[in-house]
């Protein structure tokens, strides 16, 4: 998919991370002239140590290899197409056994030195601090991206659609699941869902025997509930319910787990709509009960009674294949996660397809504000990339700058967009960019981006079922990359 020389004016593309970097290689390979803006060395980030672009400014590890792991076939599908980040990991790798590891300032060294010596990038070393009036324009300043710049995005997309403060809950597998402790129900019975059905569990698990619905529901206490839970649709929720001694069990655990200290640049003021669990367990034992957990509205089909707590998933995905842990935001390190939520009734086994995490991020609510070239739709010309557009990790963070370059560079041919295929871990990136979800939140890229099997191709277990859609999505990436 490398073009010849292209007519058109040069691209300016702002930032030199992962996304940024990935973004102007691409557009120059295919004979676009790009000047790249990155503000180093005048200027760092509280994070940046170093004045080389691309640093990876926390861990030096890209994730799993295997292809079994989504990310692990996001990293094959970038190698396939000519992902720079790749091709520069790759060559500075070092031992890490599954895991695909860097010498992160070798990683750093090889990434600018491409950029620096590519014939069609010119570096511009300066800070950004609006929004510049030439077009086509890629924003790629990442999570810390300035309060000036923020402010002048702000102002042109709305305030309400930019957030500085990144709250994930954990995501779990469908399949790791115990459906026979857990059923569908939405509050008061709202959103087509019915009253107190146990839930149904995913193609190929054990099916749980079903218990008659109670009689009668609790009677509604929240309207602003009610309403939610309407607009949620059928089956909204899966609800794990919890006796007392479980529920003090599982607070004293939150309360006393390990967390993760928040770095110095990084101001720990919560919003009250979305503090992290075990700040809210730490204000009293009843907080999450009158919070996140509670029971009003729901009937347990095994006890006809209302629980005395309840952790509620909510389906991640239009294929049920992931759910979220409906207001669990964390800043428990990972192992406490582990340990913590696996005391939820039904989560005793979960695989956990993301991590919770608090932490400070500036990113877009991209399904209202990003088109199908990530581009804003109130400022044509305008694209987005990488964190900022909301993807989380270094691996997501250089796919999503490839794909913005991809289209960009199609846009400006004035040839039909082809982005790439659902069914692949690249198309992932669009899908999770283009989702719409009551809150929306950054995310690595996960199974439940990409596109699900056809039920035809019958009941496989987890590893064989990501094993096929790893196999179906290199198959669809070459064909759409050799069509191109």
């Amino acid at each position: 998919m490398n073009g010849a020389e292209s007519p058109h004016d040069v691209v300016v593309v702002v930032g030199g991370g992962l996304a940024g970097c990935e973004a102007a290689y691409q557009l120059a390979q295919r004979g676009l002239r790009v000047r790249l803006v990155e503000m180093k060395p005048h200027k760092r980030t509280p994070a940046q140590t170093s004045d080389r672009m691309a640093e990876l400014v926390c861990s030096n590890s890209l994730r799993g290899a295997a292809l079994s792991n989504a990310v692990g076939l996001l990293k094959e599908e970038l190698r396939r197409v000519g992902s720079l980040a790749l091709r520069c990991a790759d060559e500075t790798s070092v031992p890490a056994g599954g895991a695909l590891a860097v010498d992160r300032e070798r990683f750093a060294e090889a990434m600018t030195r491409a950029i620096e010596a590519h014939p069609r990038i010119a570096v511009e070393r300066r800070e950004v601090t609006e929004i510049p009036e030439g077009r086509p324009v890629i924003l790629a300043t990442g999570p810390l991206t300035s309060d000036a710049l923020a402010a002048s995005l702000a102002a042109a997309v709305g305030a309400e659609h930019l957030a500085y403060y990144d709250a994930i809950a954990p995501i779990v597998s469908a399949d790791s699941i115990d459906w026979s402790r857990v059923w569908k129900q939405s509050r008061y019975g709202k959103g087509g869902a019915v009253r107190g059905e146990r839930a149904a569990p995913p193609e190929g698990a054990a099916q749980p025997e079903r218990a008659a619905p109670p009689e009668r529901a609790v009677q509604p206490e929240d309207a602003a509930e009610r309403r939610d839970d309407a607009e949620a649709g059928d089956e909204a929720y899966v609800n794990c319910p919890f006796d007392e001694a479980q529920y003090k069990a599982f607070v004293r655990a939150l309360v006393e787990s390990e967390k993760v200290e928040a770095r110095a640049f990084e101001e720990v003021r919560y919003f009250e709509g979305c503090l992290p669990c075990e700040v809210m367990a730490a204000r009293g034992e009843q907080t999450l009960s009158f919070g996140p957990m509670k029971p009003v509205g729901l009937t347990d089909p095994r006890t006809g009674r209302r629980p005395y707590a309840v952790l509620q998933l909510r389906p991640e995905d239009e294929a049920a294949t992931a759910y979220n842990l409906v207001g669990f935001q964390t800043r428990m390190k990972y192992a406490e996660q582990l340990r913590v939520f696996r005391m939820v009734p039904g989560l005793e086994e979960a695989e956990f397809l993301r991590m919770g995490s608090v932490h400070r991020n500036t990113f877009v609510n991209a399904p209202v504000l990003l088109g199908p070239a990530m581009e804003l739709r109130a400022l044509p010309g305008v694209h987005l990339a990488g964190q900022i557009a909301g993807v989380e990790g270094y691996v997501e963070s250089a796919a999503a700058g490839f794909v913005c370059a991809l289209l960009l560079a199609q846009q400006l041919r004035n040839e039909p967009l082809r982005p790439p295929p659902p069914t692949t871990a690249l198309g992932g990136i669009l899908t999770h960019l283009g989702r719409t979800q009551p809150s929306y939140q950054p995310s690595n890229i996960t199974w439940a981006h990409i596109a699900p099997l056809d039920p035809a191709s019958g009941r496989l277990r987890k590893r064989a079922r990501y094993e096929a859609m790893a196999e179906r999505a290199l198959r669809d990436l070459d064909a759409w990359w050799a069509a191109g």
